[in-house]
């Protein structure tokens, strides 16, 4: 929970007010009296409007030649909840939120944390904190050797980003590009308890980047300000960058409040899908392909009710085979990060852009090439309940420095509950299955106790809150209180050409012709950094493909 220091909220505009900020864009959503007449075939069906679909939705409407339908199962994203920066914390858990729990596990003690994934044009980029980054040289790198690839690699993928970005930072045309579709800046006009962080990092003997994106994402440690998609106080999600622009545009189709049930398939592979809105389902054909992007829950759950996946998991439901691909739904990764290092602070904490303005990337071990544990600042005192009844007391207000596990080594998996679009998807998490990450995650807590306690923060630092120095046991049942997900759930659907992966180099699905993937499930582990501006990267090369291939 967030402490009573909750200058995170913000105060309410009125709906004229809010209305101006982030327009609603004229969608066909639910109701007949907003509806037109649905085609009956597209050239290409896009499921999901998050951050991969609304990147493939644009990119293949700029052909106006092509009819493209962008379906999203959530409503419009206008309000100022979603528009304004220090208020994305108020989505988690609404009906702009899936509001998946994990299943029960023994490595958190039993806990069923929530994994949040946005319901909402704009999927997750419309509900999260708004930072973007590129991901670490050798995650790019390691994906091109385990797809066989070489345009993965990091050198290639840069070049979509200098593509894509207008950058209001320090220059950097190697990294960095300008007039692109995504307005990208470092967290601007930065609170004092921030630079105070970084100076104390530094003190620690970690590298200080002027850009988070820069060079620091080629190196082993850094730590920067965070890259954030806001301009003149607003968050700029994905669809309102790619897709709000062309809405109007004739051949471009955005169907809300509308459940994709199936893919239908056939010899040739996948014709269409099946849609269940208005009370009613209605099939749609696709004449070129369709595109999967609904995250990494959705995406295997929508396969396995269309009957691709292991046939085991299929027989369970009484759902026929058309492909049995075993990898479906495995291999689930996240970002565990840990609720409960916390400072009491003298005065409030001031809750500035988005609450999270500067990223700390560490080595638990000295011998690795890349980060593999993260501190997060956030402008608010914050713990798990679990976490509080081990300290007892409530928490004062004050700050966090969240300790992050960004290469974890423990996997989870998504199940089905029943055949029908409406069961729920099953997640064992699988978070801290791995004795592995438990000890990143100790040197994580010790490194971010380290900053916190550092003397170049005593103006902001009345007393650590939590946890203290604990050791052994104690931090042991600490970590395994404070984990919760970090939002980036990836890899569920991963590239690669062994028997367990699902996509290809290109993206399609192995074995099925006319359908492929343009999310986070298809990366081959998590990315290290947050996960908007890879899935963009996937998004892009995805329509490349679509293209190339027409």
């Amino acid at each position: 929970m967030i402490s009573d220091n909750s200058t995170a909220q913000p105060a309410e505009r009125s709906p004229s007010e809010a209305a101006a900020l982030n327009p609603p864009v004229s969608v066909h959503g639910t109701g007949e009296s907003r509806r037109p007449e649905i085609l009956k075939a597209y050239d290409y069906i896009v499921c999901g409007s998050g951050t991969g679909g609304s990147v493939v939705a644009r990119r293949l409407a700029e052909d106006s030649t092509a009819t493209v339908l962008l379906i999203e199962a959530g409503g419009d994203d206008s309000g100022p909840q979603i528009e304004r920066p220090q208020a994305w914390l108020s989505n988690l858990g609404t009906d702009r939120d899936w509001g998946i729990k994990a299943e029960p596990s023994p490595h958190l003690n039993g806990r069923t944390p929530l994994l949040s994934m946005g319901k909402v044009l704009g999927g997750g980029s419309s509900i999260n904190a708004m930072i973007w980054s590129h991901a670490h040289r050798s995650d790019w790198d390691g994906y091109a050797r385990a797809v066989q690839d070489e345009s993965w690699r990091y050198d290639s993928i840069l070049g979509i980003f200098r593509r894509i970005e207008d950058w209001h930072g320090p220059a950097d045309p190697l990294r960095r590009g300008a007039g692109g579709l995504v307005f990208v800046q470092p967290a601007p006009d930065p609170a004092p308890l921030t630079e105070a962080v970084l100076s104390a990092a530094a003190a620690s003997g970690l590298p200080v980047f002027a850009d988070a994106n820069g060079a620091m994402m080629e190196q082993p440690e850094g730590a920067a300000l965070t890259n954030l998609s806001v301009r003149d106080g607003r968050r700029l999600s994905i669809f309102r960058s790619y897709v709000a622009p062309l809405i109007g545009q004739p051949n471009l189709t955005v169907l809300t409040g509308a459940l994709v049930a199936r893919v239908n398939l056939d010899r040739h592979g996948a014709t269409g899908v099946e849609v269940e809105m208005d009370g009613r389902r209605v099939s749609i054909a696709a004449a070129q392909e369709v595109v999967v992007a609904l995250g990494a829950f959705h995406t295997p759950k929508l396969l396995m009710q269309s009957g691709i996946g292991d046939r085991a998991e299929l027989a369970l439901h009484g759902i026929e085979v058309f492909r049995h691909l075993p990898g479906v739904g495995r291999n689930l990764q996240d970002h565990v990060l840990l609720r409960g290092c916390a400072w009491a602070s003298p005065e409030p904490i001031g809750f500035t852009n988005n609450g999270a303005e500067a990223a700390l990337f560490w080595r638990s071990d000295p011998g690795l090439s890349q980060p593999d544990i993260q501190s997060l600042l956030i402008a608010a005192a914050a713990a798990t309940p679990e976490v509080q009844a081990m300290r007892g007391a409530a928490i004062p207000s004050g700050w966090s420095l969240f300790p992050a596990l960004v290469r974890p080594k423990s996997t989870g998996r998504v199940m089905l509950s029943g055949p029908a679009p409406s069961d729920p998807v099953r997640v064992d998490w699988g978070a801290l299955s791995a004795p592995e990450d438990i000890a990143a995650l100790a040197i994580a807590v010790e490194r971010s106790r380290s900053v916190g306690n550092a003397a170049s923060l005593s103006d902001f630092r009345r007393s650590e809150t939590l946890p203290g120095a604990i050791k052994g046991p104690a931090l042991e049942a600490f970590i395994r209180n404070a984990a919760t997900s970090y939002w980036h759930q990836s890899c569920t659907a991963r590239m690669g050409v062994d028997a367990l992966a699902v996509v290809d180099a290109r993206l399609r699905v192995h074995g099925v012709s006319r359908l492929r993937i343009a999310d986070a499930s298809v990366f081959p582990w998590v990315p290290t950094g947050n996960t908007m501006a890879p899935t963009v990267i996937v998004a892009e090369r995805a329509a490349e493909m679509l293209l190339a291939d027409a």
